[in-house]
């Protein structure tokens, strides 16, 4: 049955609706469930501490009191020097333990009474050391044998090992939760996926349909009788009206489910980035590397996780490329670049002239350094190039300073040719400087109007011209984006062809 505009328009809502939909739960839901690993990892990082903390302090008391019996057995200077060592170190222990345990207010007897049991084994080491050295070495000996100092160790080593117990059971509890946060994630990501795969397929299908039914009805125009002027006329009309919605539905389409598609390509980073310290902290652990435990964590973080996560992309690959083949049905083609030669220095006198009077309206300068020979590349690129990196040194000056621009081109050994735009501006977070290249992703605070494109361009024009670009920037400095190209873009399409 053929499909009527209004149906085509209806499925078209449809398939665009459910598509949405479906988006909006994955990235809700990977989200939450970030957030809820998040959480989880939190949770296991303070367990951990404490727990090395309970073991450092157990091995400080332990080695205090090995300390003090090997000089009473042998009364050699040589066996205190253990005792020396950790003495002091062992009340700061105890108080990062229970700095750690403040949260739990179950812990905040057992804690003191430990602390007064530290204190008083202390006084007890004390003792019996400096009757040793007085001479009294059978008083010493005999102040042990009341056991006092060793019914308080036993007391302080049960709490302890409670606590590194305690601390495990959380550690498990948490690689467990973070287990199902995992699983969850994968089941969600999978049916998301094969949801918008379903979607894009659908609207690919429902377009070609619809443009081979035009198709069928322009073949059908020209078998017609060609002496029906007004009959052809009327017919092309309709076809031309049908193209038109065909190229509206085209954009349609791959407007609004690229967008939701970049927001899951960048969830699924998050995602990827989150694998480091997962497996900083399993690496980490001190216990037995045959624990099943840790075997199970092991496996999920380098292997369940990455799995999920190489599906995610597969998915999202396929859904671009689906896309981007309804793109090809109203696109026109890109713009090709043509080589020409440029005298670098001209070009940039040019770029900085068109900005020069948003400078000197804030008492700043522009320093150009080009020492670069002349090069074939595309002159456009290369100007919308140096156009944004000045408008974005201007846009995002410090406040506190005038604007000063520097911008130097020189051609390293290896034929590259390398412009430099260097300004001193407000900077860029050290965890933005990736992010900034990335499409809507901006830096800093959003008092400037932009729509986070500028520089993912950049990137890609550069890329075209046979480089990249690359910054280093801090606050207090301000920023130097460094831009690399081909000397010769004609050998570049050469070899492309």
């Amino acid at each position: 049955m053929p499909i009527s505009s209004k149906g085509f328009a209806r499925s078209s809502l449809a398939l665009i609706i459910v598509g949405l939909l479906a988006l909006i739960g994955i990235v809700g839901t990977a989200i939450w469930l970030v957030e809820r690993n998040g959480a989880h990892f939190d949770e296991v990082a303070e367990a951990r501490g404490a727990r090395i903390a309970a073991v450092d302090l157990r091995n400080l008391l332990q080695s205090a009191q090995s300390s003090q019996r090997g000089y009473l057995l042998t009364l050699d200077e040589r066996y205190l020097e253990p005792y020396r060592d950790v003495v002091d170190r062992i009340m700061p222990a105890y108080d990062l333990l229970n700095q750690l345990l403040v949260p739990y207010l179950a812990a905040e007897q057992p804690m003191i009474q430990m602390r007064t049991d530290i204190e008083n084994k202390l006084a007890e080491l004390d003792r019996t050391l400096d009757l040793a050295r007085q001479g009294n070495l059978q008083g010493a000996l005999d102040l042990v044998r009341t056991d006092q100092g060793e019914i308080i160790m036993e007391r302080i080593t049960t709490l302890l090992d409670a606590i590194v117990s305690a601390a495990d059971e959380r550690t498990f509890n948490g690689v467990v939760e973070q287990r199902g946060a995992v699983g969850a994630l994968r089941i969600i990501a999978i049916i998301g996926a094969l949801v918008i795969i379903g979607v894009v397929g659908g609207a690919a299908w429902l377009v070609l349909r619809y443009t081979r039914e035009i198709d069928t009805a322009r073949a059908e125009v020209e078998i017609l009788n060609r002496d029906l002027e007004a009959r052809v006329g009327e017919r092309t009309r309709d076809l031309m009206r049908a193209n038109e919605e065909v190229q509206r539905f085209a954009y349609i389409v791959t407007h609004d489910l690229r967008s939701p598609l970049v927001n899951i390509m960048g969830f699924t980073s998050e995602l990827e980035a989150s694998l480091g310290p997962i497996n900083a902290l399993v690496d980490s652990h001190s216990g037995d590397p045959e624990d099943p435990v840790l075997l199970e964590a092991r496996r999920t973080a380098t292997e369940d996780l990455p799995e999920a996560i190489g599906f995610i992309r597969s998915s999202t690959k396929k859904m671009d490329g689906l896309i981007n083949a309804i793109l090809k049905i109203s696109r026109e083609g890109r713009r090709k670049l043509k080589a020409e030669r440029i005298d670098l220095e001209e070009l940039v006198e040019s770029a900085v002239s068109a900005v020069r009077h948003q400078v000197t309206e804030s008492d700043g300068e522009i320093i150009i350094e080009v020492s670069s020979p002349p090069v074939f590349s595309d002159r456009l690129a290369l100007e919308q190039i140096l156009g944004n990196l000045l408008d974005n040194a201007i846009k995002y000056r410090h406040p506190e300073r005038p604007i000063a621009i520097t911008v130097n081109g020189r051609q390293e050994r290896d034929g590259r040719i390398v412009i430099d735009v260097i300004d001193n501006g407000r900077g860029i977070s050290a965890q933005d400087h990736d992010r900034v290249f990335e499409l809507f992703r901006r830096s800093g605070n959003q008092n400037v109007p932009g729509e986070g494109i500028g520089l993912a361009h950049v990137r890609i024009m550069a890329r075209n011209l046979g480089g990249d670009i690359q910054l280093q920037s801090n606050p207090e400095q301000g920023t130097t984006f460094t831009v690399t190209i081909a000397p010769d873009l004609r050998a570049i399409a050469k070899s492309k062809d």
